[in-house]
């Protein structure tokens, strides 16, 4: 083992903030506060195998909380597949040295070995955890809607950075109070793990412990919690909770991400639930790194300290909380008082005899015909002996593919028409909302 010399310091972070009685979670009757959470992470990360990589697949929210920090605390990097497929998880595992798997519900996928979360959390005594700056705390994974899902590792320092930003970005939602957050997105993923893991960490927020799906859950879930109330949810969820009719208590807020949200779909949501919706732009690469208001803005709002530079097949990111600028593939335009517009993405752009589109507004151009309940543009490779791949899109609807091109064909330039045009009962979605090209190709034959 390699000797650190003593006299090269390393900056220590805190692995939680506020005092010893403030509450950090709650579900179902239970509340836990600051200093029995950190004994069980203690307790925990004494009992966790000997490995340099763990999968967290734990379903409990707030299991999943004890697990990541205490793998942190062992000195553990913490892998955060795009998917809980067993296929997926194997694959992660594969490509990561001296990696076990962790969980805390055995879902009959899991792979051989993983190891099971006691059901009491064993506890144990100490000082307040706390982080490396640099240490490597985690590996998100991007979720493959454009490719192959990739890695990008995460550090302390840079996870208590972004937070601090997503703090400034939203506390005006509840001002000095604490808010209870109700969120719908997994922890695995990283905006799930932005809002619903880190903040309850890093800011003075309790997390609502269960994993609510289905609107009446999401329902039954806030009501559970104290106000002010933040839920976090996606354009998929979010959608759901309005057309089902249901009642939510007062919120604090909506925040929104992971896809494109409507505008016509975040003014139904406030006027429905009487609050404003905050939809949040970020990446994997980036972690979140602007908001708006999108009810009554089209243009983003970049947080604290973030500064983009539009290049020619992308953008350049660059903030406090990233080591290093970060490439993304996003087409920006810059507007004053830090403040740009999307314009969609060089892939994504299309030309065809001379004409030009994007698979962006295509897509939402398909959304828009009456009877499609959810649809989805892509394009596929080019065939041998022509220069440009076909159009090509899957849709949910009732009404016939033939009715459904001609009520399009107005929308748009007929080169643009997709075809084949292929109806399925459901896109293929990630818990997240999102398509993965893989599953969009393999529905359309391909």
């Amino acid at each position: 083992m390699s000797h650190v010399p003593v006299s090269v310091p390393r900056p220590s972070l805190p692995l939680a903030v506020g005092d010893g009685g403030r509450l950090i979670a709650a579900h179902a009757g239970m509340q836990v506060d600051l200093d029995t959470f950190l004994a069980q992470v203690r307790g925990l990360a004494a009992r966790l195998p000997a490995g340099a990589h763990v999968v967290n697949l734990c379903e409990d929210r707030y299991r999943f909380l004890v697990a990541f920090c205490a793998v942190a605390v062992r000195g553990q990097v913490n892998l955060l597949p795009p998917s809980r497929a067993r296929a997926v998880v194997e694959d992660v595992m594969q490509r990561h040295a001296d990696a076990y798997c962790l969980a805390d519900t055995d879902t009959g996928q899991l792979p051989e070995g993983c190891v099971m979360l006691p059901e009491v959390l064993p506890v144990a005594e100490g000082a307040p955890p706390v982080l490396a700056a640099d240490q490597r705390v985690a590996i998100g994974f991007t979720s493959g809607s454009t490719g192959v899902p990739t890695a990008n590792p995460k550090h302390w320092g840079s996870f208590v950075a972004s937070t601090a930003q997503n703090l400034a970005a939203l506390q005006d939602l509840w001002g000095q109070a604490q808010p209870s957050i109700v969120a719908t997105v997994p922890s695995q993923h990283m905006y799930g793990m932005e809002m619903a893991v880190l903040m309850p960490l890093l800011a003075p927020a309790t997390l609502q412990a269960g994993r609510p799906f289905f609107p009446q859950d999401v329902a039954q879930a806030l009501a559970g919690v104290a106000a002010p109330r933040l839920l976090v949810t996606t354009p998929v969820h979010l959608k759901a909770l309005v057309e089902s009719g249901v009642s939510l208590p007062p919120l604090a807020g909506i925040v929104t991400a992971t896809a494109p949200l409507p505008q016509a779909l975040a003014i139904a949501a406030e006027q429905r639930f009487g609050t404003e919706v905050r939809e949040m732009f970020g990446s994997t690469e980036t972690c979140i790194i602007a908001r708006r208001r999108t009810a009554l803005e089209a243009a983003w709002q970049l947080l604290p300290g973030v500064r983009l530079s539009p290049q020619p097949d992308g953008t350049l990111v660059q903030a406090a909380h990233l080591a290093a600028p970060v490439q993304l593939a996003d087409l920006v335009e810059l507007l004053p008082a830090q403040r740009f517009v999307l314009r969609g993405r060089r892939a994504d752009l299309l030309e065809i005899a001379g004409k030009r589109a994007s698979l962006g507004d295509l897509t939402r151009k398909l959304q828009a015909v009456a009877g499609v309940r959810d649809a989805v543009v892509v394009q596929l490779a080019a065939e041998p002996g022509h220069a440009v791949g076909r159009i090509a899109a899957l849709v949910v609807s009732e009404r016939e593919e033939a009715d459904i091109l001609r009520d399009l064909r107005a929308l748009m330039d007929p080169v643009f028409l997709p075809r084949p045009l292929r109806r399925v009962d459901v896109l293929p979605r990630n818990e997240t909302g999102k398509l993965p090209r893989d599953a969009v190709l393999a529905l359309l034959g391909q």
